[in-house]
């Protein structure tokens, strides 16, 4: 298995579904079906298959094959492949591969590429970037480059090209599966639906991809199938399977076609759609809803077959909604009911043939040239015949004459001597110079567009004229974007498809950065934002099967054709401007090809002031972090203001709580002291005592005045109602002994 080359993904086609294996039903109606397709679609590009093998040939000559050379022509000139002894010259001077390659590789340096936009009110621009980074993604593993290449080189070369996709398993204890874009390098294995209108083959009803099995590789690839014997057998009855096989090879064929169907498709309330006995149908109709509208459809579903036939040896339902086959068309004629396609060798290959010829006969001329035949009388050679046969083709030290030959006068003639040699002919050199301006006219590409020096001087001059060379070919570059706009969206339609569990999907920025994104298919919106506590966005699933997109394609340079230009362009205007240095000198370095320019770019990036950094303003996520890190910051001055004003509130209670309790304690002592010396006094000298105390106490603002009196500890406690006192008050009275009369 692992030594049988696939040229057409003729094994990895295998895995072409989604999920699900191979049906079991009668295959009889299909076969027949099948085999009268690929018998048409034979005969329709037959003719014209013909003239693309031609033309794959000519453009393929050398001077060791000498394919740009008619075999009768050849043979009139003596000329035996390999063999060109005592022959005319048959020079192939071959100028087609590079016009070729001045069309295709001026496509690699504008790679056209898709681009993925929302179409309907459900679908989100970040899926749409998401979607855009799996393309490219799927793009890079599958080297789609080569498959884009070859499909362009076919299609200049002869006028057909194909891509197509596939889907393979992740790895092989995986049942998850990735798209994958793989080239065809022989288009004449494809036979597409003559019938189609696009010029990708969208709207194809069927499609074969053939390829010839050695019989060896087909029982060991395919040992379940039907005996050899029995197919060859069969064959012989009937001429449809007879062209299938051969003495050593067998024909292995896949078979892509749509298989319609008329299905109800109804209408529920909030715009939601299901057909008729669909999951969906049965789901919405338990949740108690209705159907509002019906219409009836044509449902397509793709069909995938492997066959030899005889027999169906795999088959498979296409998950996408199209034939994953793509076409890419040179020049496309239809005649009298054929379909005629070309490429940019058809129209020049007669103008080649005529550059070889007049190049052959230009050879042919000079070489003769100094071999001059030598005229001479007959006599004057007798005897050395031989010597002066082979003059021309040995270096003979001497040539040796009868000197003695005289005329019918008794005079001896002259010594033989050459002929003047062919004066060069000018209409020769004419006729070379006019057919290779015939072949650039043929292909229509001329001097400014192959490099060449030009009467133009300026710069702008030089562009104009390349320009309109360009427009020559540009057909070819424009039907390559058109081809991959429908790669691009088939694999738009797949990824729901085939993404269809949760997964981490790598994506590939339009810069070349990878990230990883989360892929979710059962939330119901396209876009979920993951938030934490304070509001900020940590993480984000997507589903892309929410919404219908659409694909544009733009055709330029790549991102690092871009890059290099740009960075140019900046080195001049930072010349003429130094000061930019200081606003800009980060996207400079950015652009620099070296290691750590990365790193540099983003250091000089942090010495430019923030305000001039336009995508700081522009990018909502940051702007919410800044707002909220400035009502942090807000919060938290605040919060350190009241910590301040609590902490000198605390201080002053202290202090005071300190002096009341010290007037406390003396006034405390001032009281036992008077209660101590009662006993010896008569009440007269206690009183006067007393009153004495209070009076002075009074004065000093000693004792509590009564409430509405202001004082001292009045406007403490105002100064403190909002707050409880920090330490309990405990007053303590004097009992004094009672006075007659009541009275002190």
């Amino acid at each position: 298995m692992a030594t049988i080359k696939d040229p057409t993904g003729l094994q990895k086609a295998g895995e072409v579904s989604a999920r699900g294996g191979p049906e079991q039903r009668d295959h009889k109606d299909t076969l027949q079906q099948m085999r009268d397709r690929l018998k048409i679609a034979i005969s329709t590009y037959s003719e014209s298959r013909e003239d693309e093998l031609d033309d794959l040939r000519f453009m393929a000559g050398s001077p060791d094959n000498q394919w740009q050379w008619p075999q009768d022509v050849l043979a009139t000139r003596g000329s035996v492949q390999g063999q060109t002894v005592n022959a005319r010259p048959c020079l192939t001077i071959n100028k087609l591969p590079q016009h070729v390659r001045q069309v295709t590789n001026e496509q690699r340096q504008n790679r056209p590429s898709g681009k993925v936009i929302p179409v309907n009110d459900q679908a989100d621009v970040e899926v749409a970037e998401v979607l855009d980074g799996i393309v490219r993604h799927i793009e890079y593993m599958s080297d789609a480059d080569v498959a884009y290449d070859t499909a362009c080189e076919n299609q200049v070369t002869y006028g057909e090209g194909y891509i197509r996709l596939l889907t393979e398993y992740c790895y092989e204890d995986s049942f998850d599966q990735d798209i994958r874009i793989e080239r065809i390098r022989n288009s004449f294995s494809v036979y597409m639906d003559p019938l189609i209108q696009d010029p990708c083959g969208s709207d194809a009803e069927w499609c074969f991809i053939t390829e010839d099995l050695m019989k060896e590789d087909y029982e060991r690839m395919y040992p379940n199938a039907a005996p050899l014997s029995s197919i060859m057998a069969q064959g012989i009855g009937d001429q449809d399977i007879s062209q299938w096989i051969t003495e050593d090879t067998i024909r292995i064929a896949e078979y892509f076609y749509i298989d319609h169907s008329d299905e109800t498709l109804y209408l529920f309330p909030g715009n939601q759609t299901a057909f008729k006995n669909s999951r969906e149908d049965k789901s919405l109709r338990a949740m108690g809803l209705q159907p509002i509208r019906e219409r009836q459809v044509d449902r397509r579903k793709i069909k995938w077959c492997k066959t030899n036939g005889y027999e169906i040896l795999e088959e498979r339902e296409w998950a996408g909604q199209w034939i994953p086959v793509i076409r890419v068309i040179g020049n496309e004629f239809q005649v009298d009911g054929r379909v005629f396609i070309s490429g940019i060798v058809r129209n020049a290959k007669d103008a080649q043939r005529m550059y070889n010829y007049w190049t052959s006969q230009e050879a042919e001329m000079l070489a003769l040239a100094p071999k001059a035949p030598f005229i001479g009388y007959g006599g004057q050679f007798e005897g050395y015949e031989y010597q002066w046969k082979t003059a021309n083709t040995q270096n003979w030290p001497y040539l040796e004459v009868n000197p003695d030959v005289t005329d019918g006068s008794g005079s001896i003639l002259p010594l033989p001597q050459r002929a003047a040699p062919p004066l060069p002919q000018t209409g020769l050199i004419q006729a070379k110079m006019g057919a290779s301006e015939d072949i650039k006219a043929t292909t229509g590409q001329y001097d400014s567009s192959l490099g060449m020096v030009s009467n133009e001087r300026s710069g702008k001059a030089i562009l104009a004229r390349e320009k309109q060379a360009d427009v020559g070919t540009y057909h070819y570059v424009d039907n390559l974007a058109r081809a991959v706009r429908y790669v691009t969206r088939q694999i738009v339609d797949l990824i729901p498809k085939i993404y269809d569990t949760q997964r981490i999907a790598r994506i590939i920025g339009i810069d070349g950065e990878t990230n990883m994104v989360k892929i979710d298919p059962t939330q119901q919106e396209p876009v979920k934002k993951i938030v934490d506590q304070a509001g900020i966005v940590i993480d984000k699933i997507y589903n892309p099967s929410v919404g219908r997109y659409d694909v544009v394609v733009t055709t330029g340079p790549s991102y690092l054709t871009k890059r290099q230009e740009s960075m140019e362009a900046m080195s001049q205007i930072l010349q003429g401007n130094p000061n930019l240095w200081a606003v800009a000198g980060d996207l400079f370095v950015k652009n620099m090809d070296w290691p750590g320019a990365q790193e540099m770019a983003e250091r000089l990036r942090k010495t430019i002031d923030p305000k001039l950094l336009a995508d700081q303003d522009n990018d909502p996520a940051l702007q919410a972090a800044q707002q909220q890190i400035e009502a942090m910051g807000q919060e938290m001055q605040m919060m350190h203001q009241m910590l301040q004003n609590v902490n000198q509130s605390i201080e002053a209670r202290e202090v005071q709580v300190k002096e009341f309790d010290s007037k406390i304690r003396a006034f405390d002592a001032e009281t036992k002291r008077i209660s101590a010396t009662m006993a010896g006094m008569t009440m007269e000298q206690i009183q006067d005592i007393v009153m004495g105390t209070l009076a002075a106490a009074h004065d000093a603002g000693d004792l509590i005045p009564p409430q509405g009196m202001e004082g001292p500890l009045e406007e403490t406690a105002q100064h403190e109602a909002a707050e409880p006192p920090m330490v309990e008050q405990q007053e303590e009275s004097v009992e004094l002994p009672e006075m007659q009369g009541g009275q002190p």
